[in-house]
């Protein structure tokens, strides 16, 4: 996971903002935290996504959906291209530098 530098946390928001505006995303909330900032989104259908920048500079992503019958998904099958962590109670911090997103970071 790449490391986002407490520098660049609000350039990224940024672009993750005029993204969603421009995908015709509703903005419900934006917290502009320089620690913890995050944007609270909505799509018309009802979906909610959410983009929260945590400790270290780990970004989590998730979307929440509107009422839904509830129905069967099949396993994955294919395995993920990055770590998985399956068995872990605690998700490891970023450990990826990006000469721009982690510029600052240690």
């Amino acid at each position: 996971m790449t490391i986002v530098s407490p520098e660049r946390r609000g350039s990224f928001l940024g672009l993750v903002d005029r993204f969603l505006r421009k995908s015709e995303y509703r903005i419900k909330a934006v917290n502009d935290d320089l620690e913890v900032p995050a944007i609270f989104a909505q799509t018309r259908d009802g979906f909610g996504v959410s983009l929260i920048v945590g400790a270290a500079g780990q970004v989590f992503f998730e979307v929440d959906s509107p009422c839904v019958q509830e129905s069967e998904v099949a396993d994955p099958v294919a395995e993920p291209s990055g770590p998985s962590y399956p068995e872990a109670e605690v998700i490891p911090r970023p450990n990826v530098h990006s000469d721009f997103w982690s510029t600052g970071a240690s």
